[in-house]
C-alpha cells in the first residue's frame, strides 16, 4: 500500500509528539464597515501539546501498576532507556539525515564508564549517588562523540555511514585488547545498592529502578523534543534537506552535523548508563557490536524516523521482539527482516506515518468508510501470516530440531514435517489468504484514493474561502 497523494502535509520531518500547532492570528479587514482596522483570533494552541505530554507522564507512572509481573516490569524498564537511545539515534537519522552504523559505540561506552563510576562509588572513592550515574554515562557518550564525531562528520552520506561502521568495528575489536576496562568475555559487574539511600530509596527493588528510568525517559524525551525547535535543530533539518543552500547562506554544515552528533552521543550515553543500572552488568559482546547498532537503526526506521514519536514506537517494538518474540520462535529475526522489507517498500515513513495518514483522514470525517476495509484486511492477513509462519517453522524444525522428531507444536496445532498434509495445508492457507487480501486491497486502494481526492478538494475550497 503505497503512500497516497496528499500525505505530504503529514510527513513533515520535524513533527513532534503532536503536530506543530499554529496561531490563528492572521489579520483580517472588516468588510462590513469598510474599515482598515485589523483584529486577531486566538486559539488555545498549547492544550493539545500539554495533553499529550500529560498522557505520556501518566502512562509512565501507571503502567507498572497495571502490569505487575516481574517480566512486565523488566520490559517496561528496557522500553524506558531504549526510548532515549532510539530518540538520540533519530537526531542523526531523522533530523540530520546521517545514517550511522555505530551508534552502539556511545551507548556501550556510556554503560562502561557508568558502571566503573558505580564501582568506584561503591568503594567510597567517588561521592556520586546512583541517581546521577546516568549523567556520568551521558558525559562519557558526549566525550567519545566529540572525539569520533570530529572525524565522522567531516563527510556525509554513504561516506559518513561507512566511517561510523568502521569506528564501531574498531571499538568492538578493542574490547578484547583491554580486558581490564571492558572485562573480557565476562564483562563488568556492579552492585547498584551502595551508600546512603537517596531520599529513602535504595534502588534495590526493580520498581525503584524503573521509576528512575521513567524520570530520565520523560526528561530526556522533553529535552530532545525541545531541541527540534532550537535554531540548531532547525538548521540541522536544512542541512539534511539541502546542504548546498545552507553553505550558500553562510553556515558550516560540518559544524552543524558535529554539534548534533555530540548531542546525540550525550543522550545515547544516558541510555547506556540506565541500561547498566538496570542489568548491573555490561558486556562488550552485547553492548558494542554492529548488531546492536543495526537494531537501533532497524527499529527507529520501523517506528518512523520522519516523526518525533516514531522512535518511541520503535523502542517498544524492539523490546517485544527481543524479549517475547525471540522466546516464541527461533526465526524471529527472519520475521522482522520481512517486516522491515515490506515497510521499506510500502510504508517508508514507518508506523508513525501510517498513523498520521489515518488521523488526517479522520480529521476530515472520512474514516468511517474504512472500518470495514481495515477489518477485511486484517481478516485476510491472518491466514497469510499463519500459513507463511507454519511453513517457516517447519523448515526451521527440519534444520535445527530434526533430532526431536518430525512433529512440532504451532499455535496449539501439531504439525508433521514428514507428512504432506501439514505442508499442503499451510501453503493452501497462505494462498487463500493472499487471494482474499488482494481483493480487499484493490477495493481499499480505490476508496483511499477517492478519499484523498475529496480531502484535497476540501483543502483548496477552504484556502479559496
Amino acid at each position: 500500500m503505497t503512500t497516497p497523494q496528499g500525505a505530504e502535509a503529514l510527513e513533515g520531518r520535524n513533527n513532534g509528539l503532536a503536530m506543530q500547532p499554529t496561531l490563528a492570528g492572521d489579520a483580517q479587514e472588516s468588510r462590513a464597515t469598510g474599515s482598515s482596522r485589523r483584529y486577531y483570533r486566538f486559539k488555545p494552541w498549547n492544550i493539545g501539546r500539554y495533553l499529550i505530554w500529560s498522557v505520556f507522564a501518566i502512562a509512565l507512572i501507571v503502567l507498572p501498576h497495571l502490569f505487575k509481573s516481574s517480566l512486565a516490569l523488566t520490559m517496561l524498564s528496557q522500553m524506558g532507556y531504549l526510548i532515549i537511545i532510539c530518540l538520540s539515534y533519530n537526531i542523526l537519522l531523522g533530523q540530520g539525515g546521517m545514517l550511522s552504523f555505530g551508534h552502539a559505540v556511545y551507548t556501550g561506552l556510556g554503560s562502561f564508564i557508568a558502571i566503573h563510576a558505580i564501582n568506584l562509588a561503591s568503594a567510597g572513592k567517588l561521592p556520586i549517588p546512583l541517581v546521577f550515574m546516568p549523567l556520568v554515562g551521558g558525559l562519557a557518550g558526549m566525550f567519545f562523540a566529540m572525539l569520533f564525531g570530529f572525524v565522522t562528520t567531516k563527510k556525509s552520506g554513504t561516506t559518513f555511514a561507512m566511517i561510523t561502521l568502521g569506528i564501531g568495528e574498531l571499538v568492538a575489536s578493542m574490547a578484547l585488547m583491554f580486558p581490564t576496562f571492558f572485562g573480557g568475555e565476562g564483562g563488568i559487574t556492579m552492585n547498584r545498592v551502595y551508600g546512603q539511600p537517596f531520599m529513602g530509596i535504595t534502588f534495590g527493588p526493580q520498581i525503584q529502578v524503573y521509576y528512575l528510568i521513567a524520570v530520565y525517559c520523560f526528561v530526556c524525551t522533553g529535552l530532545m523534543y525541545a531541541f527540534t525547535g532550537t535554531p540548531l535543530g532547525r538548521i540541522l533539518n536544512a542541512v539534511r534537506d539541502n546542504p548546498e543552500r545552507v553553505e550558500f547562506i553562510g553556515y558550516n554544515t560540518q559544524r552543524v552535523r558535529y554539534f548534533a552528533f555530540i548531542i546525540a552521543g550525550f543522550f545515547a550515553g544516558i541510555g547506556g548508563g540506565l541500561a547498566a543500572i538496570n542489568f548491573e552488568i555490561v558486556n562488550a559482546a552485547d553492548s558494542l557490536n554492529a548488531i546492536r547498532s543495526g537494531g537501533y537503526l532497524l527499529f527507529t526506521f520501523l517506528g518512523g524516523a520522519v516523526f518525533f514519536f516514531g522512535p518511541i514506537i520503535g523502542a517498544v517494538l524492539l523490546v517485544f521482539a527481543s524479549v517475547l518474540l525471540s522466546e516464541l520462535s527461533k526465526a524471529w529475526q527472519l520475521y522482522f527482516g520481512l517486516v522491515f522489507v515490506f515497510m521499506v517498500m510500502f510504508a517508508p515513513g514507518g508506523i508513525a506515518s501510517l498513523i498520521m495518514m489515518n488521523l488526517r483522514v479522520a480529521k476530515y470525517g472520512k474514516f468511517q468508510r474504512f472500518w470495514g476495509l481495515y477489518a477485511g484486511l486484517i481478516a485476510a492477513l491472518v491466514p497469510v501470516v499463519v500459513g507463511a509462519a507454519a511453513v517457516i517453522e517447519m523448515i526451521y524444525h527440519i534444520q535445527l530440531n530434526s533430532a526431536l522428531g518430525p512433529e512440532l507444536r504451532f499455535f496449539g496445532v501439531t504439525l508433521n514435517t514428514d507428512g504432506a498434509v501439514s505442508w499442503v495445508g499451510a501453503i493452501a492457507l497462505f494462498a487463500v489468504g493472499m487471494g482474499a487480501f488482494e481483493l480487499v486491497r484493490r477495493r481499499f486502494v480505490k476508496t483511499w484514493g477517492r478519499a484523498q481526492e475529496e480531502i484535497e478538494t476540501e483543502i483548496k475550497r477552504r484556502e479559496a474561502a
